[in-house]
């Protein structure tokens, strides 16, 4: 069930409805129907996968309950290890396995060695990296004693499932949901309203923004020979604003459904195309999944303590495991590492810390040394994404050697005027509301009751009014 479906607009109320009914003194029945919410609309994207679902969620509560009992180091070992092996080796056979025997029959032919590998007509289930990565979390942290088991398991299987985070994020840890699913909710007017303006803003950015650059985004990508190098240059700038808003809006869009009903899922975007350099834009892009990374294995690695050689190793490490989390295909994997050279000059000069707060955070403009800062990231970024939409890692070499043809100079034969005006429209409400946690966040404060409703109507009428090809959410794949 996509969000910016018609079946959502229908089976959100009903949920919503259901749930305020029962009184916030009747907690367990409210999990339940979270929980049978969340199953169901899991279901509808293939229901072959509950099981699979289903047993990943046993194997990490009875783990973690295992972890716990266990009177010896040697045993919470035992079952930490039987924990993340399984895990990872369910990932690994879904989303790696075509991957791994077409790599190793290519690496075989070109040592004049021919094998015949045979590769399984594989349906990757919907969510599989991130709830693993919810269930992995929570084990590992059982063991280093950061959180006692649930024993409760209704309230564990609605921490891995719960339907706004379960099929694209953001990753949730125990220490933050799980709190929230054991205390009584009550029903909050200002929660709702705030959850309802944050979908609003996600429905923009995905219906609206995102759909229209991708329509223009693939055109140039499926056929670059076509196309001369400023036309190459405008379908990487409409690439690199269609994944941002697709994915920012589907975050917005699952916080935002989250806060209807009382709970408070983890910030996954912080406007990551103002950054000022590559680690900023690491600490504001896919949240979530960068301190997942940086908790579980960039840090107990060593992080950035120890000599030069080891911090480049570690940086390497990291970018290379978020690349290959992406997908089974040598692109992410070089994106990747592209991502580990831009951010290592910033490390290794202890610059990485620089840029904690949002730029400008205490006036209306940058300097124009942020503002150099900022193009020269955003270049670096949009350049990266290039190797992440190309089919292959030399696709993507092509297509930026064509680039940087004679061609460029010449005005793009693709240049929708229409889209250019929506990405400048989503950078000038970003840039006004960077501040908040989303641009819309208490509207209230800021604009008049007519105001506001005249606000909402817009974004109301344009999600209807470039509504259509209802497609798919482009993490959806990973």
């Amino acid at each position: 069930m996509l969000f910016n479906s018609l079946d959502f607009v229908l089976f959100l109320p009903i949920v919503y409805l259901l749930y305020w009914k029962l009184s916030s003194s009747r907690l367990a029945l409210q999990n339940i129907l979270l929980l049978a919410a969340s199953y169901f609309f899991y279901a509808c994207w293939d229901s072959r996968f509950l099981l699979l679902l289903l047993f990943s969620t046993l194997l990490d509560y009875f783990s973690g309950l295992k972890i716990a009992a266990s009177k010896s180091q040697q045993q919470r070992k035992i079952w930490l290890w039987t924990s993340i092996g399984i895990n990872a080796g369910f990932l690994g056979f879904f989303k790696y396995y075509n991957f791994f025997a077409a790599s190793f029959a290519d690496f075989l032919s070109r040592l004049g060695l021919h094998v015949e590998v045979s590769t399984l007509s594989i349906v990757l289930p919907v969510g599989i990296s991130f709830y693993t990565f919810h269930g992995l979390s929570y084990v590992i942290d059982i063991y280093k004693q950061k959180i006692k088991p649930e024993t409760n398991f209704i309230d564990y299987s609605l921490f891995v499932s719960f339907f706004p985070l379960l099929v694209a994020g953001p990753i949730e840890r125990a220490t933050h949901l799980l709190p929230q699913l054991k205390k009584p909710r009550s029903f909050d007017y200002a929660k709702t309203v705030d959850g309802l303006r944050q979908m609003a803003w996600g429905f923009f950015k995905k219906v609206v923004v995102a759909d229209s650059c991708s329509v223009y985004a693939n055109q140039i990508f499926d056929q670059p020979n076509l196309y001369g190098g400023s036309t190459l240059l405008a379908g990487a700038l409409f690439f690199t604003f269609q994944i941002y808003c697709d994915f920012s809006g589907y975050s917005d869009i699952a916080l935002g459904t989250a806060r209807l009903f009382g709970i408070e899922l983890l910030r996954n975007f912080n406007y990551p195309y103002f950054s000022r350099d590559i680690a900023e834009f690491w600490r504001r892009w896919h949240i979530s999944l960068s301190s997942w990374f940086r908790d579980y294995v960039y840090i107990p690695l060593g992080g950035s303590k120890g000599n030069s050689w080891m911090k480049i190793r570690n940086t390497f490490i990291i970018f290379l495991l978020s690349g290959f989390w992406h997908g089974a295909n040598w692109t992410f994997i070089f994106w990747g590492l592209l991502n580990a050279v831009y951010f290592l000059p910033v490390l290794l000069m202890g610059n990485n810390r620089n840029h904690l707060e949002i730029v400008a955070a205490n006036s209306n403009l940058p300097s124009f040394r942020e503002v150099l800062a900022i193009l020269l990231t955003f270049t670096l970024t949009l350049f990266a994404w290039i190797f992440f939409r190309s089919p292959h890692v030399s696709d993507a070499f092509d297509y930026i050697r064509k680039i940087f043809s004679s061609s460029l100079l010449r005005p793009p034969e693709v240049w929708p005027l229409h889209v250019l005006a929506l990405i400048a429209s989503l950078l000038l409400i970003e840039w006004m509301g960077r501040r908040k946690s989303f641009p819309l966040e208490n509207l209230q404060w800021y604009f008049p009751t007519p105001v506001r409703w005249s606000i909402y109507m817009a974004l109301v009428m344009l999600v209807f009014l470039f509504y259509g090809n209802n497609q798919s959410f482009i993490y959806f794949q990973f």
